[in-house]
């Protein structure tokens, strides 16, 4: 491709309109393409409508930031803007070569653009891609105080159009418009929003994630548009809506109900919540939101419609609206986002009517690796060397929503080859692993565990995953299993890897069979990550580092920790996802003596941290010193004090 020229003339023809530019020539005599790859800097519009020389040179043009946000084309533009932003990321340090040639690979792949390929593989962030193309374009950078708290151009530009270019209008003056962009250089974008606009585009870069919940929240779907589904859902009171089982099941399918409840749903998909909390009271029906462990507040539903959304629920996941007075259970399976999502559904009786809680279990979204789990190399190579054999029994024990079922199908994905035959008894089936019988028990018809294990130990299996053992009769099934050459991995809600061996002493399993069978243990707990966007380092004081005992990992270097910030890409709360810390108990011949001696949970958490086992507070201070998670959220999952 030529250098842009810098001292042709436009032909004295007639002049054709351009959705960008609005008025320029149709051919330059020294250029051999249409007259709308000219930059603006180059020509501008006069009133006239006819386009007159800008009267600048080539140095000025390429150092100037004209109205439209366009300048003049550099070398590196001319040799391609996707190699620009790859340069860009290494010059700034955002990414290396390795992560660049990884990327690369998995577009031939996975095919699309190269910049999102990179955010998803988790190479980059958004705030990472945002600032790139701020640099590769010369254009602003977008925060969130820079969204408009009205739409503009609700009536020219459609929302699916926005959501699908991933662009935003910012504001609007007598001179253009400023358009947040996740890619400033989508031209065709830039081309048609202008067009729509009637008037110059002035191109900002913006993060995915800002521009989509932008637009949620201006043009449906989003927070302030429940409130405009609530006043489109009319004024039923509840007591006319519940006396009449038909009004109420009519009241459940009408739209405004269905539309606010998919988009609580959409809300809690975007937020990465594991649970959704639907809680009535005397005034209004509650909606809280698990993320990453914690519970978040979102704005609560009129008491009059709290009957509609609880039958709509109880429909979608088969459940009886009539029955008010016991608990039930569900399931729902629906796509958000172009993503399956299976939510289980449990409802109680309470004073103020159903209280509800949805589990969301989203499919083919984890990563089902150890490396990926975040457990150090010294606990890895016991829970493999305890993986190794052909028989005995690997338990993982923590509170509920501590990961154990994710580890329970990671180690199920170490397992997995044509060699081996892998069955699962779980309640329920979370997520779908090829080459594994897997098996949903159901107590109504008589399918407990107990009844399934007695099962599947005549299908010639090597490998059996319990999804928890729950009694002394499963537990008995699954020693019998490991005794008779069987691998067996199940869980256990057990506080620490020693209390799971006291725990199945005092289920009634015999010390003898337990010393026979059990290879170890793994105890877990998820704490918050750090944002990586807005971490603070921080050193710290001698009397906690005295306290937490730290110099054991750090020697005489000073102390370094991090704690949250505070930004756009974690809404301001400092953290974003969550990582495991964990404690692995193998079963020696020292813990084997004690098991036999029948000693208690706290003697043998101590002979096996003389043996050298690193606790869940440990592997936590360890994380924390990596700049991972903060030392508040490993004492808040620890109880450490």
């Amino acid at each position: 491709m030529p250098p842009w020229p810098n001292t042709c003339r436009p032909p004295p023809t007639a002049t054709r309109r351009c959705s960008r530019y609005r008025t320029i020539p149709p051919r330059c005599s020294c250029w051999s393409t249409t007259a709308c790859r000219w930059p603006r800097s180059i020509w501008s519009w006069s009133t006239a409508s006819s386009c007159r020389r800008a009267s600048v040179s080539s140095r000025s043009a390429r150092e100037t930031n004209w109205r439209c946000g366009r300048r003049w084309p550099v070398a590196e533009e001319v040799a391609g803007p996707e190699q620009r932003f790859c340069e860009i990321l290494l010059q700034e340090g955002l990414v290396d070569q390795a992560g660049l040639e990884r990327a690369r690979r998995a577009r031939e792949e996975l095919g699309g653009a190269l910049d999102d390929i990179l955010v998803k593989l988790g190479l980059i962030g958004e705030q990472d891609r945002a600032r790139a193309h701020s640099i590769q374009h010369t254009v602003p950078l977008a925060s969130k105080k820079d969204y408009p708290s009205t739409p503009l151009f609700a009536d020219q530009v459609s929302p699916g159009f926005l959501a699908k270019s991933r662009i935003l209008p910012l504001r609007e003056d007598e001179e253009g418009v400023d358009l947040a962009m996740v890619d400033p250089g989508d031209d065709y974008a830039i081309r048609a929003m202008a067009l729509l606009a009637g008037k110059p585009v002035r191109p900002w870069a913006g993060t995915a994630k800002e521009i989509e919940d932008a637009l949620q929240e201006l043009y449906g779907d989003g927070g302030s548009a429940m409130d405009r589904i609530i006043a489109d859902a009319g004024s039923d009171g509840p007591d006319e809506a519940e006396e009449d089982l038909e009004r109420l099941r009519d009241l459940a399918s009408e739209a405004p109900v269905v539309r606010l409840v998919n988009s609580l749903f959409l809300r809690a998909y975007e937020q990465r919540a594991s649970d959704i909390h639907i809680e009535p009271s005397e005034r209004h029906l509650g909606v809280r939101l698990r993320v990453d462990g914690v519970l978040r507040e979102v704005e609560p539903v009129p008491k009059r419609l709290a009957a509609a959304i609880v039958s709509r629920i109880k429909i979608m996941a088969h459940m009886d609206i009539a029955e008010r007075r016991l608990s039930q259970d569900g399931r729902i399976r629906m796509r958000v986002r172009d993503q399956e999502i299976d939510m289980r559904v449990s409802t109680v009786p309470t004073l103020f009517g159903e209280s509800m809680v949805l589990r969301l279990l989203e499919h083919g979204t984890v990563d089902l690796d150890f490396d990926a789990l975040g457990i150090e190399p010294a606990i890895l190579a016991h829970i493999e060397e305890a993986l190794a054999g052909h028989h005995g029994i690997l338990l993982v024990t923590g509170p509920t929503g501590s990961g154990k079922t994710t580890t329970l199908y990671t180690a199920l994905k170490y397992l997995n080859s044509p060699e081996r035959k892998i069955i699962t008894v779980e309640d329920p089936i979370e997520y779908q692993l090829e080459r594994v019988t897997q098996i949903q028990v159901n107590p109504d018809i008589g399918l407990t565990f107990a009844n399934v294990l007695r099962s599947i130990v005549r299908q010639d299996p090597d490998v059996i995953m319990i999804g928890e053992m729950r009694d002394l009769e499963t537990a008995e099934i699954a020693v019998q299993s490991a005794l008779t050459g069987h691998l067996v991995l199940s869980t256990l809600h057990t506080n620490d890897a020693a209390g799971a061996i006291t725990r199945l002493l005092d289920m009634g399993v015999e010390d003898y069979l337990l010393t026979s069978t059990v290879n170890g243990v793994l105890a877990q707990r998820l704490v918050r990550a750090l944002c990586r966007e807005c971490r603070q380092d921080w050193e710290a004081p001698p009397e906690l580092v005295q306290r937490m005992q730290l110099r054991r990992f750090t020697g005489d270097e000073p102390v370094r920790l991090y704690r949250p910030g505070g930004c756009d890409a974690c809404s301001g709360l400092g953290y974003r996802g969550r990582i495991g810390i964990f404690e692995f108990l193998p079963v020696d011949a020292a813990i084997r003596s004690l098991i036999l001696q029948r000693s208690d949970s706290d003697t043998i958490h101590r002979a096996a941290v003389e043996q050298g086992m690193t606790t869940l507070f440990d592997d936590g201070l360890r994380k924390v010193l990596q700049g991972l998670t903060s030392i508040e959220e490993v004492l808040r999952v620890t109880r450490q004090h």
